[in-house]
């Protein structure tokens, strides 16, 4: 049994496949952890969304049982999700809607009325997702995000910090909802979203004392715990959509991608999100083995991963379907993989095009299941390069925090095809714990954010194999030349 140091406290973050979450002691180790799955739908190429009901409402709810059941009640509790997201709900705060998430076409802004905000915002869809909410759902008590739903079933309050109101766009002028724009949509702001400060409290959850802090954005959450926070660092959230945020010292502008402050003072943060994350990868692996694979997978090995110091972490377990891959032979020709261009949804940064389309280039009749999917895992790892590339970046390291970290095959594409060591983060949920760390804030245990990095940890080093590193850059060439100009 873990043991426990001082008080708990719960993160719980709803993601595009499942509600991860994590009750943490005030080392950083987690004590125990939970994991609700619930459905994406995408009905359309240009379509994306949650049934809210129970991804954003149950699916915590359940998550935040599972975990007190099983350890001591914990002094707070904080909620972060993927950015963006909008469903109306009722009287209750049960959504009557679908729960529209980034990147979907109804949150699209009509040309013909304005055009978009993109590039003077980090969730553009704002505006159009509650146009369209409206719309099919007129008078409905509160329009909001994943986050305010689910805040509201554990404790009664629609609750968002102030970085999540600041990524909804023309929604808000300055710390105040835009009231020329809210009425222009028929909307009151007692329908929205409470802001409440960030990682301060905000309520207690319902029948408990747990303080309840407002609900986050997730990729700010990974970040504080990530440990990147030096000049050349590259943190790469491996979700279902693929995050980079690039540690630099000074502010630069670089076309398509975003530039922010980073928490840490003196540093900024340059990248933004792509969908060649897991939304592509694992689409990829479900072709390959629904019926071009034909027989079990060849044998595979990563490097084995080298530790980052004397008294790191233990090395991170795999998944279950990846467990082998550590120490079985490596199989496949290095310069015998097609190149995958991944823009099965069109692209976010750099190209913000939603009418890109995937495509396979130099595939022939002697390619096998093996060779396609490294090819899916490099053109991730591409993305990565490219964007660090039109940044004119030098990079030091990669730290991978997310879901994908488990798949061994991903992080050795990724380390292969930038050229760069990968450091895995030791805890996957990274969004959850930082979110356990907000908690502590709310709970008044922590005054300073910054302090989230004494629990970054490191469970292993996967290194660039020379030999594919050197085909790998071939095929970037490539990647680059055949993509969007």
């Amino acid at each position: 049994m873990t043991s426990v140091s001082g008080s708990l406290t719960v993160g719980i973050d709803i993601g595009t496949t499942a509600t991860k979450a994590v009750a943490v002691d005030e080392d950083g180790h987690v004590v125990a952890r939970s994991r609700v799955p619930h459905r994406l739908r995408m009905p359309e190429p240009d379509l994306i969304e949650h049934d809210a009901g129970q991804a954003w409402r149950r699916g915590p709810v359940q998550a935040m049982a599972e975990l007190t059941s099983t350890v001591p009640e914990p002094v707070g509790v904080c909620i972060t999700a993927m950015v963006p997201s909008l469903t109306p709900v009722d009287a209750r705060g049960r959504p009557i809607g679908p729960g529209l998430l980034y990147g979907d076409a109804r949150g699209r802004p009509d040309p013909a009325t304005g055009g978009s905000d993109e590039g003077t915002s980090a969730m553009p869809d704002a505006v159009g997702f509650l146009k369209w909410a409206v719309q099919e759902s007129p008078g409905a008590f509160g329009y909001w995000p994943a986050q305010a739903v689910a805040s509201y079933a554990l404790a009664g309050v629609p609750a968002i910090d102030t970085a999540m109101a600041m990524t909804l766009g023309n929604l808000r002028h300055g710390t105040d909802w835009d009231m020329a724009v809210l009425k222009d949509i028929g909307v009151d702001p007692g329908q929205l979203p409470s802001v409440f400060p960030m990682a301060g409290p905000s309520g207690t959850i319902r029948g408990t004392d747990a303080v309840l802090a407002p609900g986050t954005v997730d990729a700010l959450c990974d970040q504080i715990v990530s440990g990147a926070e030096h000049t050349g660092d590259v943190l790469v959230i491996c979700g279902a959509t693929l995050i980079v945020w690039a540690v630099v010292d000074d502010w630069i502008e670089a076309p398509g991608l975003w530039t922010v402050p980073h928490m840490v003072p003196g540093k900024v943060l340059v990248g933004g999100p792509s969908n060649a994350g897991a939304l592509f990868v694992d689409w990829a692996r479900a072709l390959l083995d629904g019926g071009f694979r034909r027989a079990p997978r060849p044998p595979r090995r990563s490097p084995r991963p080298s530790a980052r110091a004397a008294g790191a972490a233990a090395p991170v377990q795999p998944g279950p379907l990846e467990a082998a891959a550590w120490g079985a032979p490596r199989a496949g020709d290095p310069g015998r993989v097609p190149v995958w261009l991944p823009y099965i949804r069109g692209e976010r940064a750099p190209f913000h095009d939603t009418t890109l389309r995937s495509s396979i280039h130099g595939l022939d009749i002697t390619h096998d299941a093996a060779a396609l999917e490294r090819a899916a895992y490099e053109a991730s790892g591409f993305v990565v390069r490219a964007m660090l590339d039109r940044a004119g970046i030098t990079a030091r390291r990669i730290v991978a925090s997310g879901g994908g970290t488990r798949v061994v095959p991903w992080m050795q594409a990724l380390a292969d095809a930038t050229g760069l060591p990968v450091d895995v983060v030791a805890v996957h949920e990274g969004s959850a714990l930082g979110a356990a760390f907000m908690a502590r804030m709310a709970a008044g245990l922590e005054t300073d954010i910054n302090d989230a990095g004494r629990w970054a940890a490191v469970g292993c080093r996967v290194d660039p194999d020379p030999r594919w590193q050197e085909a790998a850059t071939e095929r970037y060439a490539r990647f680059v030349a055949l993509g969007p100009s």
